[in-house]
């Protein structure tokens, strides 16, 4: 990719992608034909987005393989992105096994991050999103 770009007579400016300002373009300097791409915190998925992306968190979940992930797509609003688990699971509250999440989401020219807690009852192999909401860069 990084031929392609140098031969491809466009310019790219990496400070903008990993800055720390919001709503940056990730493409800061671009000319040609190649469309920035907006880093945003608005998620803009709608309610199909969102459940179709609790579904795929509860299925990586279940599966429980390390280093996995599970791919969703919303083929009526194009949305698509891709849920991994975060580290190990650990004990959360009465009990329950718990395991955070990101969610990557890619809609339009927006993309961005959602962050999920998921837990497990004891005694049940079903995993409860407890939450999502849009990862901020700390």
């Amino acid at each position: 990719m990084v031929m392609a770009v140098a031969m491809g007579g466009c310019s790219f400016r990496l400070g903008g992608m990993f800055g720390d300002k919001k709503d940056d373009l990730a493409a800061a300097d671009v000319t040609g034909s190649i469309a920035p791409v907006r880093v945003s915190d608005d998620t803009r998925l709608t309610d199909s987005d969102l459940a179709l992306t609790r579904n795929a968190a509860s299925e990586v979940m279940t599966r429980g393989g390390k280093d996995a992930s599970q791919p969703w797509e919303n083929p009526q609003t194009g949305a698509r992105g891709a849920v991994t688990p975060l580290a190990s699971a650990y004990q959360g509250e009465g009990g329950q096994t718990c395991r955070d999440f990101l969610a990557s989401y890619v809609r339009g020219t927006s993309e961005g991050w959602l962050q999920g807690e998921a837990c497990q009852t004891p005694g049940n192999t079903a995993w409860e999103i407890r939450s999502m909401k849009p990862w901020r860069r700390s």
